[in-house]
């Protein structure tokens, strides 16, 4: 295949090998410019996509030049394209992206065009593991009970995914109980380099998932997106971003042989948050990379959203390619990825000051200076070093509510609640662990850690120590490989002996699939208010997230994980106390059990080795016999059930015609809900369970269902009258109308106090506009398109906060929700503002990037704000009332 003749670089064109003429790439370095040896690594990725798919159309000359002239237009917000070369999708977000298709060749239909152009053009591999949730632990056939379940809740969804994998061409399902999606990408989709259609390039993707970026420590460029901006990538449409700043990372020094990545990852994540790098890509390098495996690249590139930045890139060099090789990749393979790369001048050595490229900013982090840590209690950037735990809940518990306070009374901090489980007798307090699971990619796809954590249980039974039987202990490994290494390197019995059964492969406790914890648990917890905790060895621990009835929950390394549930309680400084006291009255100190990284690195040498690899991922397509044997239609239209509680055809597209609509101002729009900081996805859209008491459960209980067939908000995705009412349903929601946590808000036109769904209808049927109010990051967490697909369906025309998570602002733009932000300086307070006044928002006819507009208030106060459309895409997205009505208008056209 030659380049086509539209493109201006086609002369960039070579053979990879002389020998082999058919196989090309386009050669940055031969623009003979001097500029792109000085460009990160990263934006070396950006600059090749855009020279390959120049066309002078989506992407132009003038944007390779913009790329190749990064030193001087980083901090212009330039906007270019880019193009990934692939997407990668999982269940909870996958879901909704394919009712979207299937409902767009409807619209495109209607419109009369061809349904047959909604197919994705670039490969999109969706894994299903966010469904599977933790109902039976501590059983030998925990796996299968839950595997089972997982089936029974959610054959519906399961047949409407296989409809979508015959039904577009291009889309590849990797059946559930296959392992966690991005340990999955890293081990078995990842291709480093392309090798299609006669042209080698960079592999780079998106992915509806805010944790896609863990790939960066492969050295393959990806970030997640909102579900709704992936589904245009899918369909052809390039990214349109603002050119980003490279922070350069510098490692150097040695971590101390009781640390592990987990410490590191969680001291990265504080420090940077405080040097500031939210919308900017962070690019690691120096001595000290070159000592990290790719499993700890891949865990400080996962938590990249905890930091705040893009993208957390990590160039590929001699240790990614010794990883692929491990992880079973061919030898022909690995020859091509090396070779490509280098002529490309895309592949490192960290050793090489010679090589460091140009950044905006360096920071640096000496490794020996790492300690112990977790993350807590609510929030994944509030780093807490082990030694200090003890004090720091203490300290928690007394202070104002708050990201570090429950404002509990001061003669409360030591009660204790007696309460019978399983015939026995035990007391639970403040600080008492009820759920400590190991689970989440973060970890579970490093074999240093989790090989750790079984070295430590090992040391843990022989010492004759356990795990008291009420802590809901759990393991969800993210992929079969791990078991199979925890198998053969004889450490999972112990495992097995604390608890620590494999429950299911998937992300399970991390996204709130964490199941229910016994009655007598749950009662004593209530019956003492108790601030119970959780710890877990994953990325998020937003209030509410992990489980409703643990109020304070940590990140902590696996190893970790398994100390604190045998020590039982949060509240212990182990420098100073004992763990547990064995059977024979003797006192066990945690360093007693702690395995060094030598004893780790020694079992890890010898136990994960490629043949594991290959066996696990050569079956992982047609391993599972319930998915094989699901039964699914094959019509390219889809045929949608009325009856359905979990698919339903969503109204995005009801009426859409070719004409486009003239912006309209907001006018005497009312505050449905008056927020403060930080206020998450988990927040605004819910993964976790369906509330009895909640609008949700009253739909489905009218619709027949029981409690137990409720499932989770996640699960039910695909059903827009679900999720519209699960909209802000978080118990853990603090709304300034009510002055206290509860998913309900005030109706302002009379006082009452309501479910947020039911007074958003009540504003809907008087016909009226509705804005939201909130403070600093807008959207943290996880990229949830629901968390904009459901404020617009409630009639949110606006959200007016102090700054935004950057994945949720695009979502919010691609459902045609206005992203509008204070001035600097102004805030709700300075302005004075309530909430209970009402706004009108004045868009002129000509809208432009982040223009500055006037809010007016009936109060006769008017004030300026920033709209946050950043490019003239984002605006076009708008003018047409969100980017999938422009792709449906676009594909009618054609």
């Amino acid at each position: 295949m030659s380049a086509p003749a539209s493109n201006p670089f086609r002369d960039l064109v070579e053979p990879l090998s002389p020998e082999v003429p058919g196989q090309r790439f386009f050669n940055p370095t031969k623009l003979g410019d001097p500029r792109y040896e000085r460009l990160p690594f990263s934006i070396r990725v950006l600059l090749e996509a855009a020279i390959r798919n120049c066309d002078e159309f989506l992407v132009k000359s003038s944007d390779v030049e913009n790329i190749l002239n990064w030193q001087h237009t980083q901090t212009q917000s330039v906007e270019v394209p880019f193009r990934p070369a692939r997407v990668i999708l999982q269940d909870f977000t996958g879901v909704p992206a394919v009712v979207d298709f299937a409902a767009m060749r409807d619209a495109v239909m209607k419109l009369g065009g061809d349904p047959e152009k909604i197919n994705p053009v670039c490969p999109a591999d969706l894994v299903i593991d966010h469904s599977i949730q933790v109902d039976f632990n501590r059983k030998s056939d925990s796996l299968q009970k839950n595997q089972d379940l997982e089936f029974d809740r959610n054959k519906e969804r399961f047949q409407f995914l296989k409809w979508g994998s015959k039904a577009f061409k291009n889309m590849r399902i990797i059946p559930p109980g296959s392992g966690i999606v991005h340990q999955v990408n890293l081990e078995y989709l990842a291709r480093v380099v392309f090798n299609h259609d006669g042209y080698f390039y960079p592999d780079s993707l998106v992915g509806t998932d805010s944790h896609t970026t863990m790939i960066d420590g492969l050295g393959v460029l990806g970030w997640g997106v909102g579900g709704i901006e992936a589904e245009a990538v899918m369909l052809g449409q390039p990214i349109s971003m603002v050119l980003p700043e490279v922070v350069g990372y510098r490692l150097h020094g040695t971590p101390d042989e009781l640390i592990t990545s987990t410490d590191i990852v969680l001291t990265v994540t504080k420090h940077l948050r405080q040097v500031g790098v939210v919308g900017k890509f962070v690019e690691f390098f120096g001595p000290g990379v070159a000592q990290l495996s790719i499993a700890d690249r891949a865990t400080i590139a996962n938590m990249c959203p905890e930091y705040g930045a893009t993208a957390a890139f990590f160039p590929v060099d001699h240790v990614s390619i010794n990883y692929l090789e491990q992880t079973g990749r061919e030898p022909e393979t690995l020859a091509y990825i090396t070779k490509y790369l280098k002529a490309a001048a895309m592949f490192r050595d960290y050793n090489d000051v010679a090589q460091d490229p140009d950044f905006t900013q360096v920071v640096e982090l000496d490794l020996s200076t790492v300690l112990p840590c977790c993350s807590g209690p609510k929030r994944p950037q509030d780093k807490i070093p082990v030694s200090e735990m003890k004090t720091d809940f203490e300290a928690c518990l007394g202070a104002k509510q708050g990201f570090k306070g429950f404002q509990v009374a001061p003669e409360r901090h030591n009660s204790e609640v007696p309460f019978q489980f399983n015939g026995k007798e035990y007391t639970l307090s403040h600080g008492s662990v009820v759920i400590a699971a190991i689970t989440s990619c973060t970890n579970t796809s490093n074999p240093s850690v989790m090989l750790g954590a079984g070295l430590l249980a090992k040391k843990a039974i022989e010492c004759g120590l356990s795990v008291k039987p009420y802590v809901k202990t759990s393991l969800s490994p993210g992929s079969g490989v791990v078991t199979y290494y925890l198998k053969e390197s004889g450490v999972m019995d112990y495992l097995s002996q604390l608890g620590f059964d494999v429950v299911g492969y998937g992300c399970m406790t991390c996204i709130g699939n964490s199941g229910p914890l016994p009655d007598s648990v749950v009662e004593a917890i209530t019956k003492g208010d108790l601030v119970a905790a959780g710890v877990l060895s994953g990325n998020r621990n937003f209030e509410g997230r992990v489980h409703p009835n643990t109020r304070a929950n940590y990140l902590a390394s696996p190893q970790l994980v398994i100390a604190y549930a045998i020590a039982g309680t949060v509240r212990i400084d182990f420098d100073k106390e004992p763990i547990a006291t064995n059977s024979k009255g003797k006192p066990i100190f945690l360093k007693d059990i702690w395995p060094t990284r030598d004893e780790i690195q020694a079992v890890e040498r010898t136990f994960v080795i490629p043949s594991m690899f290959k066996e696990v991922y050569e079956k992982i397509e047609k391993v599972n016999e319930r998915w094989n044997s699901l039964v699914a239609p094959s019509d390219s239209l889809y045929t949608w059930d009325d009856e359905s509680t979990y698919i339903k055809s969503p109204p995005f597209f009801d009426g859409l015609t070719m004409k486009l609509p003239p912006p309209e101002s907001i006018k005497d729009a009312y505050v449905l809900l008056n927020l403060g900081d930080s206020v998450t996805t988990d927040h605004i859209s819910p993964a976790g369970n369906i509330a009895r008491n909640s609008a949700a459960a009253r739909y489905l209980a009218e619709r027949g269902l029981s409690p137990r067939e409720y499932n989770s908000y996640g699960s039910r995705r695909g059903n827009d009258a679900v999720m519209a009412r699960g909209t802000f349903a978080n118990i853990r929601l603090f709304n300034k109308f009510l002055n206290k946590q509860a998913p309900q808000t005030i109706y302002l036109p009379t006082g009452e106090t309501l479910d947020v769904f039911d007074a958003a209808e009540r504003y809907k049927q008087s016909g009226v506009p509705l804005l939201v109010l909130a403070g600093k990051e807008y959207g943290s967490g996880s990229s949830r398109d629901w968390a904009a697909k459901g404020p617009f369906l409630l009639g949110i025309k606006a959200v007016l906060a102090e700054s935004y998570e950057r994945i949720h602002r695009s979502n919010l733009v691609g459902m045609g929700v206005i992203p509008l932000e204070y001035l600097p300086g102004d805030t709700a307070d300075s302005l004075g503002l309530t909430g209970r006044e009402r706004y009108t928002v004045i868009l002129p006819e000509q809208l432009t990037p982040r223009m500055i507009v006037d809010v007016k208030l009936d109060t006769g106060k008017t004030f300026k704000v920033r709209i946050r459309f950043d490019t003239d895409v984002e605006l076009t997205y708008f003018h047409h009332g969100g980017i999938l009505n422009y792709m449906i208008r676009k594909m009618s056209h054609n």
